[in-house]
């Protein structure tokens, strides 16, 4: 337990309830009892309460039949709010629709979580694209671009603390795991003011991304362009589209300079 949680401010029960929301993810769209206290590390009579509240106050529902709870969509109260009163967002969002434009490209905002890079704006192709990725979606810094330019952006010590901290799994046969390896990727990422990932975490999914920064120069996020391999080679996507996404981080970087990065 954190000093954090030990203080008398600290709400228990709130952060049950929480875990409990976030537990539901792709991959396990509806759990039962058992399912919820595993995905949480919570025992079962916790879970139950907790579930029991939620179920109530309309955030999640269960199923007559299978006795297996999905979250409804008054859950979406929980996260949509800070989309529509985040600043970042706000003042990025005509820069991504007018890369989206000039691109024709899946274009994106993502913020760190923790060590993951979060979904928090896209502007998304209208050519066939293979890969669905919601606003909300968590994907791993050490293997995406916008978290490597994210990364590469960071004093070097936060970024050695998150890489070291991070659960280096292969998600394709050509993720990077080597530590030592991702320390030159970021490297040769902040040389180039930009980085790449070529599938890294999805079969078929090229990206390129820079780094938004505040007037500290210190980062608030990451825009990334993602291209299917089908259409581009990583060498065509790096030439073409990098330029484009750091002159788009750059006027975003221009347009949030007073914002100072979030807790």
């Amino acid at each position: 337990m954190s000093a954090a949680e030990e203080s008398p401010l600290f709400v228990t029960a709130l952060s049950k309830g929480l875990a409990v929301v976030t537990a539901f993810r792709s991959g396990r769209p509806s759990m039962n009892l058992v399912e919820l206290a595993e995905a949480t590390g919570l025992n079962k009579s916790t879970v139950q309460r907790s579930v029991y509240t939620l179920e109530t106050l309309g955030y999640l529902a269960k199923d007559a039949v299978t006795k297996r709870y999905r979250l409804t969509p008054r859950s979406l109260d929980l996260g949509s709010g800070y989309l529509q009163t985040s600043e970042l967002v706000e003042r990025a969002n005509p820069y991504l629709h007018e890369l989206n434009r000039d691109t024709g490209e899946s274009c994106n905002l993502l913020e760190p979580c923790g060590m993951d890079m979060l979904y928090v704006a896209r502007f998304p192709s209208h050519k066939q694209i293979p890969i669905h990725v919601p606003l909300g979606r968590h994907l791993p810094m050490y293997c995406t671009a916008a978290g490597r330019a994210y990364l590469a952006a960071l004093p070097e010590r936060e970024s050695e603390a998150i890489l070291d901290a991070s659960q280096l799994i292969a998600h394709t046969s050509s993720t990077v795991t080597d530590r030592e390896r991702l320390r030159e990727i970021i490297a040769n990422a902040r040389k180039d003011g930009h980085a790449f990932a070529s599938e890294q975490y999805y079969v078929g999914d090229i990206s390129v991304a820079a780094a938004v920064v505040n007037a500290d120069g210190y980062p608030l996020g990451a825009v990334n362009v993602a291209v299917p391999l089908g259409r581009w080679s990583l060498e065509e996507a790096r030439k073409d589209l990098a330029p484009k996404v750091i002159n788009t981080a750059r006027s975003i970087a221009s347009a949030v300079r007073s914002l100072r990065p979030l807790t």
